[in-house]
């Protein structure tokens, strides 16, 4: 059981940051200018990151780990699904993430615009999957008490 609830809650913290981030911190951000977007966006990024990856590593190992003590093939896709946003972010996002970060790209630019908007849409997947996966654990859990 104590796989489960840490699953559960990595999941939780994981899909709940990722959301606020989506719908609230990141619209902000834009919100205030490119520039300052860009601004805000490095050093919120670089604390984000580190907390993320922590959490969709750490939720989905519990998750595998309380699937191999026999819970059900539920709590392994949503262990999968959230592990899986690691080599999503690695491989897609990626490259948008470091040319935000890039000192050279010019903070007011019509680029740096559309690199926030773009980050925007692929967080959002992020923030799909990770609430899927959350919701997932949570509904195989309450079945199982």
């Amino acid at each position: 059981m104590i796989f489960d609830l840490v699953a559960l809650l990595c999941t939780g913290v994981f899909a709940g940051a990722a959301i606020y981030v989506t719908l609230v911190e990141h619209p902000a951000r834009v919100e205030c200018g490119t520039a300052l977007a860009v601004a805000q966006f490095r050093p919120s990024y670089r604390r984000a990151a580190v907390m993320q990856a922590t959490l969709a590593a750490a939720g989905c190992l519990a998750a595998i780990g309380a699937w191999a003590h026999g819970r059900g093939a539920v709590v392994l896709v949503a262990g999968l699904l959230l592990g899986a946003l690691i080599p999503l972010t690695l491989a897609v996002i990626r490259p948008t993430t470091e040319r935000l970060l890039d000192p050279a790209l010019g903070p007011d630019s019509a680029e740096a615009a559309a690199l926030l908007a773009r980050w925007g849409d692929l967080h959002a997947v992020r923030s799909v999957a990770g609430g899927i996966a959350f919701v997932l654990l949570g509904l195989d859990l309450i079945r199982a008490l």
